[in-house]
Protein backbone atom coordinates (compact mmCIF):
# COMPACT_ATOMS: atom_id res chain seq x y z
CA UNK A 1 0.00 0.00 0.00
CA UNK A 2 1.21 3.20 -0.33
CA UNK A 3 0.42 4.97 3.40
CA UNK A 4 1.07 8.84 3.75
CA UNK A 5 2.17 8.68 7.50
CA UNK A 6 1.15 12.10 9.44
CA UNK A 7 3.00 13.63 12.89
CA UNK A 8 1.51 15.98 15.20
CA UNK A 9 3.17 17.46 18.39
CA UNK A 10 2.26 14.61 20.65
CA UNK A 11 6.06 14.14 20.88
CA UNK A 12 6.39 11.63 23.40
CA UNK A 13 4.33 9.12 21.88
CA UNK A 14 7.03 9.79 18.76
CA UNK A 15 8.72 6.88 18.97
CA UNK A 16 6.04 4.61 19.77
CA UNK A 17 5.16 6.48 16.37
CA UNK A 18 8.17 6.15 14.61
CA UNK A 19 8.49 2.64 15.32
CA UNK A 20 4.59 1.86 13.95
CA UNK A 21 6.45 3.53 11.04
CA UNK A 22 9.20 1.66 10.78
CA UNK A 23 6.86 -1.79 10.95
CA UNK A 24 4.87 -0.81 7.98
CA UNK A 25 7.83 0.23 5.66
CA UNK A 26 9.16 -3.49 7.10
CA UNK A 27 6.33 -4.99 5.98
CA UNK A 28 6.55 -3.58 2.11
CA UNK A 29 4.60 -0.62 2.49
CA UNK A 30 5.59 2.80 0.89
CA UNK A 31 5.57 5.03 3.31
CA UNK A 32 5.55 9.43 2.76
CA UNK A 33 5.96 11.25 6.03
CA UNK A 34 3.92 14.43 6.38
CA UNK A 35 4.51 16.57 9.52
CA UNK A 36 2.40 19.65 11.01
CA UNK A 37 4.54 22.61 11.67
CA UNK A 38 5.32 21.74 15.39
CA UNK A 39 6.15 18.12 15.08
CA UNK A 40 8.65 19.82 11.85
CA UNK A 41 9.99 22.75 14.20
CA UNK A 42 10.14 22.37 17.47
CA UNK A 43 12.93 20.49 19.83
CA UNK A 44 11.72 19.21 23.02
CA UNK A 45 13.00 17.10 26.14
CA UNK A 46 11.74 14.11 24.01
CA UNK A 47 14.21 14.73 20.87
CA UNK A 48 15.75 17.39 18.62
CA UNK A 49 13.71 18.01 15.43
CA UNK A 50 16.34 17.65 13.34
CA UNK A 51 17.21 14.30 14.67
CA UNK A 52 13.38 13.31 14.40
CA UNK A 53 13.51 13.90 10.48
CA UNK A 54 16.38 12.64 9.75
CA UNK A 55 14.98 9.55 11.32
CA UNK A 56 12.07 9.30 9.55
CA UNK A 57 13.71 10.24 5.95
CA UNK A 58 15.64 7.26 6.94
CA UNK A 59 13.28 4.90 7.51
CA UNK A 60 11.07 5.70 5.04
CA UNK A 61 13.46 6.58 2.26
CA UNK A 62 11.36 9.90 1.18
CA UNK A 63 11.68 13.34 2.32
CA UNK A 64 9.06 15.11 4.51
CA UNK A 65 5.78 17.10 3.48
CA UNK A 66 5.88 19.93 5.77
CA UNK A 67 4.10 22.42 4.48
CA UNK A 68 0.52 23.18 3.23
CA UNK A 69 1.33 23.99 -0.36
CA UNK A 70 3.10 20.46 -0.70
CA UNK A 71 0.34 18.72 0.94
CA UNK A 72 -2.51 20.14 -1.33
CA UNK A 73 -1.71 18.04 -4.38
CA UNK A 74 -1.66 14.06 -2.42
CA UNK A 75 -5.81 14.29 -3.34
CA UNK A 76 -5.52 15.33 -6.98
CA UNK A 77 -2.83 13.05 -7.82
CA UNK A 78 -4.29 9.86 -5.67
CA UNK A 79 -0.97 9.67 -3.87
CA UNK A 80 -2.37 7.43 -0.91
CA UNK A 81 -4.36 4.51 -0.28
CA UNK A 82 -4.64 5.55 3.24
CA UNK A 83 -3.55 8.44 5.21
CA UNK A 84 -2.44 8.22 8.99
CA UNK A 85 -2.61 10.76 11.81
CA UNK A 86 -0.28 8.52 14.32
CA UNK A 87 -0.18 10.62 17.10
CA UNK A 88 -3.43 12.69 16.50
CA UNK A 89 -2.89 15.55 19.32
CA UNK A 90 -6.45 17.61 20.43
CA UNK A 91 -5.53 20.54 18.65
CA UNK A 92 -5.33 18.29 15.01
CA UNK A 93 -8.33 16.44 16.35
CA UNK A 94 -10.45 19.81 16.94
CA UNK A 95 -9.41 21.18 13.58
CA UNK A 96 -10.20 18.01 11.45
CA UNK A 97 -13.71 18.16 13.06
CA UNK A 98 -14.51 21.54 12.78
CA UNK A 99 -12.87 21.40 9.03
CA UNK A 100 -9.60 23.61 9.76
CA UNK A 101 -6.96 23.11 7.63
CA UNK A 102 -4.12 25.48 8.34
CA UNK A 103 -1.24 22.94 8.89
CA UNK A 104 0.42 20.61 6.23
CA UNK A 105 -1.22 17.44 8.16
CA UNK A 106 -5.09 19.13 7.98
CA UNK A 107 -4.08 20.11 4.46
CA UNK A 108 -3.25 16.29 3.77
CA UNK A 109 -6.22 15.10 5.27
CA UNK A 110 -8.60 17.53 3.22
CA UNK A 111 -6.98 16.80 0.38
CA UNK A 112 -6.79 12.76 0.29
CA UNK A 113 -10.85 12.79 2.17
CA UNK A 114 -11.81 13.98 -1.23
CA UNK A 115 -11.28 10.67 -2.94
CA UNK A 116 -13.22 9.04 -0.59
CA UNK A 117 -10.05 7.07 0.89
CA UNK A 118 -9.61 6.39 4.72
CA UNK A 119 -8.07 8.35 7.04
CA UNK A 120 -6.75 6.41 10.52
CA UNK A 121 -6.37 8.40 13.90
CA UNK A 122 -3.89 7.52 16.13
CA UNK A 123 -5.47 9.23 19.15
CA UNK A 124 -3.03 11.03 21.63
CA UNK A 125 -4.01 13.73 23.81
CA UNK A 126 -4.24 14.53 27.49
CA UNK A 127 -8.11 15.80 27.70
CA UNK A 128 -9.50 12.59 25.07
CA UNK A 129 -12.20 12.48 27.96
CA UNK A 130 -12.66 15.66 28.20
CA UNK A 131 -12.89 18.61 26.20
CA UNK A 132 -11.65 16.66 22.74
CA UNK A 133 -14.28 13.67 23.31
CA UNK A 134 -17.22 15.75 21.29
CA UNK A 135 -14.45 15.97 18.44
CA UNK A 136 -13.35 12.13 18.34
CA UNK A 137 -17.49 11.67 18.70
CA UNK A 138 -17.97 13.98 15.19
CA UNK A 139 -14.92 12.02 13.47
CA UNK A 140 -15.91 8.47 14.71
CA UNK A 141 -19.42 9.71 12.73
CA UNK A 142 -18.00 10.89 9.82
CA UNK A 143 -17.15 9.04 7.09
CA UNK A 144 -13.72 7.44 6.55
CA UNK A 145 -12.49 8.15 9.20
CA UNK A 146 -11.22 5.03 11.53
CA UNK A 147 -9.51 5.28 15.12
CA UNK A 148 -6.63 2.94 16.38
CA UNK A 149 -8.16 1.53 19.55
CA UNK A 150 -6.87 3.55 21.90
CA UNK A 151 -6.65 3.25 26.32
CA UNK A 152 -5.76 5.51 29.52
CA UNK A 153 -2.47 5.60 29.57
CA UNK A 154 -2.30 7.14 33.24
CA UNK A 155 -5.67 7.44 34.85
CA UNK A 156 -4.47 8.17 38.17
CA UNK A 157 -2.20 10.74 37.08
CA UNK A 158 -4.14 11.36 33.58
CA UNK A 159 -7.64 10.39 34.09
CA UNK A 160 -9.01 12.16 30.96
CA UNK A 161 -5.76 11.25 29.04
CA UNK A 162 -6.12 8.49 25.94
CA UNK A 163 -3.44 7.30 24.07
CA UNK A 164 -3.63 5.00 20.53
CA UNK A 165 -2.27 1.16 21.18
CA UNK A 166 0.85 1.86 18.33
CA UNK A 167 1.00 -1.94 17.99
CA UNK A 168 -2.01 -1.84 16.61
CA UNK A 169 -1.39 0.88 13.60
CA UNK A 170 -1.09 -1.67 10.70
CA UNK A 171 -4.39 -3.55 11.69
CA UNK A 172 -6.56 -0.72 11.52
CA UNK A 173 -4.72 0.27 8.55
CA UNK A 174 -5.57 -2.96 6.93
CA UNK A 175 -9.00 -3.01 8.13
CA UNK A 176 -10.02 0.31 7.22
CA UNK A 177 -9.09 -0.16 3.62
CA UNK A 178 -11.96 -2.66 3.61
CA UNK A 179 -14.36 0.01 5.44
CA UNK A 180 -14.35 -1.69 8.83
CA UNK A 181 -12.95 0.24 11.94
CA UNK A 182 -10.82 -2.48 14.27
CA UNK A 183 -12.26 -3.40 17.45
CA UNK A 184 -12.59 -3.04 20.11
CA UNK A 185 -11.71 0.77 19.92
CA UNK A 186 -11.35 1.58 23.51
Amino acid sequence: MKIGYCLTGSFCTFKKSIEAMQSLVDSGHIVTPIMSFNAYNIDTRFGNAKDVREKVVSICGRDIISTIDSAEPIGPKHMFDVLCVVPCTSNTLAKLANGINDTPVTMAVKSHLRNDKPVVIGVSTNDALGASAKNIGVLMNNRNFYFVPMALDNPCEKPRSLVCDFSKVEGTIKCAIDGVQFNPIL
